[in-house]
């Protein structure tokens, strides 16, 4: 006989389902339409996808309800369906695995990190009305999910512990930042939720395993709560036309165990996954003794002040990258913009560089759509206080038309004439995931009317009082199964005016000859990008979550458990040999900053000057 939900999770590791909308999405239902629907219009579909989860192995299936609230439907019309909807998604789910699991009614959040555009009066009404629905169904529990404000889970709990005893799971949607949306330290949202009444508290959504598994290990386990995991298959990427989760099965077994292992007693997966990985994570837990819930110790986080810069003198004029590059070894290093309002550490890894002789700091803009401190104004403080040179990423996510050229003019007027074009990750995945993702450009179109704003024509077509002179870059990933037709993507960015290439990182030697071989036919200089890592838990992050990046297994294998200093000295070590496989053949050298640890790039930058027999090297030695 089954036993009741509240005493299996003190006895067991549950293994969840996965993902609803996205398996949804590869099976051809297009981005758009309201999933939930589908409990009406493709019974079928969806009671076939519960059925997969369950011989997979999962024993605690969601209904297919998570946006079926009034405030959700009534942007397709659905309002008058609140009720079919979430009592077929309940029926769907229980006639798929029968007796045999655990059916819980998932609640999503209706403000999803919006704090203002959904009065907290119609919240309730919404929330009590799918509550209420779903709790006069067939559920063993409700599943609260994607919840970023304390407050809206607060208020949902609430709500259910006037109506019901039935076992409640909260899961917050985090990054592994130490706190809700709303400012509440993650320790005292958990302490509050367990007062309230909830059963179970985690994690799900917004980031893959690694991003949970940061913000789980800066908890304390609270006795007798259980904590929950269901992270994405990593972040996605959006490739011809369709997006794509990276995280392989075998990657979720192993954060599946480490998860169990910080206090989780139900672990799934989210955005992205598929019976694939939840079959892996149920193999990989077959076996696993639990300890009792809440008697977990786990790391915390500290905090490092740094001291203030120096000001020295602003920039004299400069030559360009692309006339370095043309008779010398060139290096430019990314280090990341804040996502708080200190800028004491990133000017003073800025002033490290700058002292290393870099040839230009390039900063991201706003990269993976999480919200940093802007990097115009950042690169006229790097420029104004340092004499270095700033490069620009721009991302074509976050402004129209109107806002892109304004982005520029700004530019130009601070004298900052490099500049990168990219097309930005999808605002959906990052930290606001309630914004809008613009595209009123592509990577393409942009490069164009960068340069058309050097032939002094505004983007309307009308003329200018002045020509800008921007060098723009372009940026090209050669970590693919076809180099060829990435090639062929990069000629069309050089035809529409790139006058430099930026590559996405690259972890194998062959692979850097093989790019070389593949790109030497063109006319316009390479920076080859290598990342150092900073450990292996860095390493495999990348490898499964990161669109765009992939790791060769002797650099797995080598990177493998290390952390700390050790992690970092032979990340460091793996990129010098990644350097001396790329100085053969590229002049420029792109090296990316991991976590603000810019000691690593200056090592780097170093050895750089050091093979190129450049003692004497000077920044900006040659006359403009």
């Amino acid at each position: 006989m089954k036993l009741d939900l509240r005493t299996a999770l003190q006895r067991d590791i549950l293994v969840g389902d996965g993902a609803m909308g996205t398996y949804l999405y590869q099976m051809g239902f297009p981005v758009g339409i309201s999933y939930e629907e589908l409990n009406l219009l493709r019974p079928e579909t969806v009671a076939d996808v519960h059925r997969r989860y369950f011989e997979a192995g999962a024993r605690l299936i969601e209904t297919n309800t998570f946006s079926a609230n009034r405030e959700k439907l009534s942007k397709y019309g659905l309002e008058g369906d609140v009720e079919a909807i979430n009592r077929a998604g309940v029926e769907l789910a229980r006639k798929a695995v029968g007796d045999e699991a655990y059916v819980v009614g998932a609640i999503g959040s209706i403000r999803a990190g919006k704090r203002k555009n959904v009065r907290t009066t119609d919240v309730e009404e919404s929330l009590r009305e799918q509550i209420g629905i779903l709790l006069d169904s067939p559920v063993d529990g409700l599943l609260l999910e994607t919840f970023y404000d304390l407050e809206e889970l607060q208020l949902a709990l609430r709500i259910i512990r006037s109506m019901s005893e039935l076992p409640v799971i909260c899961q917050f949607a985090n990054e592994g930042t130490g706190s809700t949306q709303d400012g509440v330290p993650l320790q005292e949202a958990f302490q509050r939720l367990r007062d309230g009444g909830a059963d179970v508290i985690g994690f799900n959504c917004r980031v893959g395993p690694n991003g949970i598994l940061r913000s789980m290990e800066k908890l304390t386990p609270i006795a007798g709560i259980p904590f929950s995991a269901f992270p994405n298959a990593g972040l996605p990427d959006y490739v011809d036309g369709h997006y794509t989760y990276a995280a392989t099965p075998q990657y979720f077994a192993e954060s599946a165990l480490r998860f169990a292992d910080l206090g989780a007693r139900i672990i799934g997966g989210c955005c992205g996954t598929t019976p694939e990985h939840i079959a892996a994570v149920a193999q990989a837990l077959q076996g696993y003794v639990p300890a009792a819930p809440g008697t977990l110790a786990s790391a915390r986080a500290v905090r490092v002040s740094e001291p203030a810069p120096a000001k020295p003198a602003p920039p004299a004029g400069k030559p360009s990258l692309l006339e370095i590059v043309k008779q010398r070894k060139t290096v430019i290093v990314e280090l990341d913009p804040p996502r708080d309002l200190d800028i004491e550490k990133f000017m003073q890894g800025s002033k490290a560089l700058q002292d290393a002789h870099v040839d230009a700091i390039t900063m991201a803009d706003n990269s993976l759509a999480v919200t940093r401190m802007s990097n115009l104004a950042l690169g006229y403080l790097v420029q104004e206080r340092l004499s270095a040179r700033p490069l620009i990423h721009i991302a074509c996510r976050d402004r129209n038309m109107i806002g892109t050229q304004s982005h520029l003019m700004g530019l130009h007027a601070l004298g900052i004439d490099h500049v990168l074009a990219v097309t930005g990750d999808p605002a959906k995945f990052g930290d606001l995931p309630g914004s809008s993702s613009v595209y009123d450009l592509t990577s393409f179109e942009i490069i164009r009317m960068i340069k058309q704003l050097n032939e002094g024509i505004a983007f309307s077509g009308k003329p200018l009082k002045q020509k800008a002179n921007f060098v723009v870059g372009a940026a090209f990933n050669p970590n693919v199964k076809h180099l060829d037709k990435a090639v062929q993507r990069l000629e069309r960015k050089i035809e529409a005016g790139a006058d430099y290439i930026m590559t996405q990182p690259v972890y194998d030697a062959k692979l850097i000859e093989q790019i070389y071989e593949a790109t030497k036919h063109l006319n316009i200089p390479i920076f080859i990008g290598i990342a150092p890592l900073a450990s292996g838990g860095n390493a495999e992050y990348l490898h499964n979550e990161v669109p765009g990046i992939r790791l060769s297994d002797e650099v797995r294998e080598r990177m493998n458990g290390l952390k700390g200093p050790e992690g970092r000295a032979m990340g460091v070590e793996i990129a010098k040999e990644l350097l001396d496989a790329a100085m053969p053949f590229f002049n420029g050298i792109y090296l990316m900053t991991p976590f603000l640890a810019y000691e690593m790039c200056v090592d780097l930058t170093k050895y750089v000057w050091e093979k190129s027999n450049r003692h004497d090297f000077h920044l900006y030695p040659l006359s403009k």
